[in-house]
């Protein structure tokens, strides 16, 4: 079969054996993949997020000598059943899959592994456990956006936001616009977003924020200076002693009890909460720098460099910092059901379609463009 194969930073379109399916695996013909951010990074970075899996046990994670076929955000349709498969996937039904794939008993990353061949490809071999057919005759460029909708999902779930909390979008690639869908979804009523693109702010504005920002000729974080929540500690500590000084002189209330109880109900100083969607050096900082006190931050950006923080800016304002990281099969089963309900519609990430041999042009233009947002591939 046909296959992108990467090798030393290089992409090209090759020859390679068919995908052979042993105990408890399918296999699938590819009708749609996406071109994930991860894949662009790991094109160039793939030995210290191979030495960084390894940390915490994975320990055949790609690496740049290394020959693979990568691709884990993709739909299709039931090709072949392995041995011991339960067949209650009826051969041809579109379906989608969670890119783990077991390998002699290893779980491996599907398109993140030698061992484990991705979607952009003819055929792809997945795990029977892990594929779930495509509900309501959703169609397989929608289907093929499980994947990074439920990295979204996984991280607006960590984060707990409120209906009425105000949500901040840093980057509106592919996964910014996908998380600013999901709070859509979840019901926020106040979503900033935040992008150098125009092209990525009109997508923004059509997945659902309320407000866009160019940070070259504005800042998302200007509109903090007279809203709810404290960008100056002064006022901060102007507000709690004149809070404190009027419930002591309440009678027969320990003033005490009484701001307990302000914090158990929600009416104490709270922040933002900023997604961090970038996943270059230098941003965290920033958000550290300029967000209000008590924020937030989920970071769901991807950076493959080294960083830096000055912790005391965060500690002084009491920022709280939640790394995110894919999804659990529950997350991402529930945003398969979201899409195929119509309760997400995530056509506004699609800005075109390529087939194998267009990969490797398709990764130069994500890489170095602003005016595309989610390339999917078409075997």
């Amino acid at each position: 079969m046909r296959a992108v194969v990467c090798q030393n930073s290089e992409l090209r379109v090759e020859e390679i054996p068919d995908p052979k399916p042993a105990k408890g695996h399918l296999v699938l013909d590819v009708v749609r993949a996406g071109i994930c951010g991860s894949d662009l990074h790991a094109r160039f970075h793939a030995d210290p997020v191979a030495d960084a899996a390894a940390n915490i046990g994975f320990t055949n994670m790609m690496r740049l000598s290394q020959a693979v076929v990568m691709g884990h955000e993709f739909s299709g349709r039931v090709r072949e059943f392995g041995p011991g498969t339960k067949r209650r996937i009826d051969e041809g039904a579109a379906v989608v899959a969670l890119p783990i794939v077991r390998i002699d008993g290893r779980p491996e990353f599907l398109g993140l592994s030698k061992d484990a061949p991705g979607a952009y490809a003819e055929r792809v071999l997945v795990d029977e456990a892990l594929t779930f057919p495509v509900p309501n005759g959703l169609s397989p460029e929608t289907a093929a956006l499980t994947e990074p909708l439920a990295v979204a999902y996984h991280a607006v779930r960590k984060a707990k936001i409120g209906r009425n909390e105000t949500a901040v979008v840093i980057g509106c690639g592919p996964i910014g616009l996908a998380v600013i869908l999901m709070l859509r979804a979840r019901g926020v009523r106040h979503i900033i977003a935040s992008d150098y693109s125009a092209v990525r702010r009109g997508l923004a504005v059509r997945c659902g924020a309320h407000v866009v920002v160019d940070p070259a000729a504005d800042s998302p974080w200007t509109s903090f200076a007279d809203s709810k929540y404290f960008t100056d500690a002064g006022k901060l500590l102007h507000f709690a002693l004149g809070s404190i000084e009027k419930l002591r002189t309440v009678p027969f209330l320990p003033w005490s009890k009484a701001l307990r109880a302000a914090e158990a109900t929600g009416k104490t100083p709270t922040g933002p909460v900023v997604f961090e969607c970038v996943g270059v050096p230098g941003i965290l900082d920033h958000i550290l720098a300029s967000a209000p006190l008590y924020t937030r931050v989920v970071v769901v950006g991807v950076c493959m460099e080294r960083d830096a923080i000055v912790p005391i800016t965060a500690l002084t304002k009491e920022i709280a910092l939640q790394f995110v990281f894919a999804y659990d099969p529950g997350e991402f089963y529930d945003t398969l059901q979201l899409l195929a309900d119509g309760k997400v519609d995530p056509t506004p990430l699609v800005t075109s379609t390529v087939d194998l041999d267009g990969v490797p042009g398709a990764f130069d233009t994500l890489g170095k463009a602003d005016e595309q947002a989610k390339i999917l591939v078409a075997p």
